[in-house]
């Protein structure tokens, strides 16, 4: 069945933002305590999840997570307090904002085509109508 659902991102000033994708990076950072396995669960480059650690570091006054050189004894990197909870922060947000989408956008999820597609199909099996196949132009 075909949900609402809405991606966003919350700008903290002209290039300060946090978003679904640093979120992930800092849940993941979280399970593995390294930003390199963080970046490989994610399916990122290690420049790319770097970046966007560093852009959350200087997006605020504390740091969301530090990080440690790798080396004999193994690098490393922790959330501090203020990074678990901007993730609870944000994650309370995104499930207030998912709710209030299903309900508001609710009575056009019937209309989709993918649902309206399913719905002709089943009808088709049934024998009640042909199955029309609508493609994307």
């Amino acid at each position: 069945m075909a949900i609402a659902a809405v991606r966003f991102r919350v700008d903290f000033g002209q290039h300060e933002a946090v978003g679904p994708g640093k979120i992930a990076l800092l849940e993941q950072i979280g399970r593995d305590g390294s930003l390199s396995q963080a970046a490989r669960a994610l399916k990122m480059s290690y420049r790319r999840a770097w970046l966007l650690l560093e852009s959350l570091n200087g997006c605020f006054v504390e740091p969301v997570a530090l990080t440690a050189k790798g080396g004999r004894g193994g690098g490393g990197a922790t959330l501090t307090p203020f990074g678990r909870e901007l993730i609870r922060a944000y994650r309370k947000l995104d499930a207030e904002i998912q709710a209030r989408a299903v309900r508001h956008l609710r009575p056009f999820l019937t209309r989709t085509r993918s649902l309206a597609s399913a719905r002709a199909a089943a009808r088709a099996r049934r024998g009640r109508a042909p199955v029309v196949h609508l493609k994307d132009r």
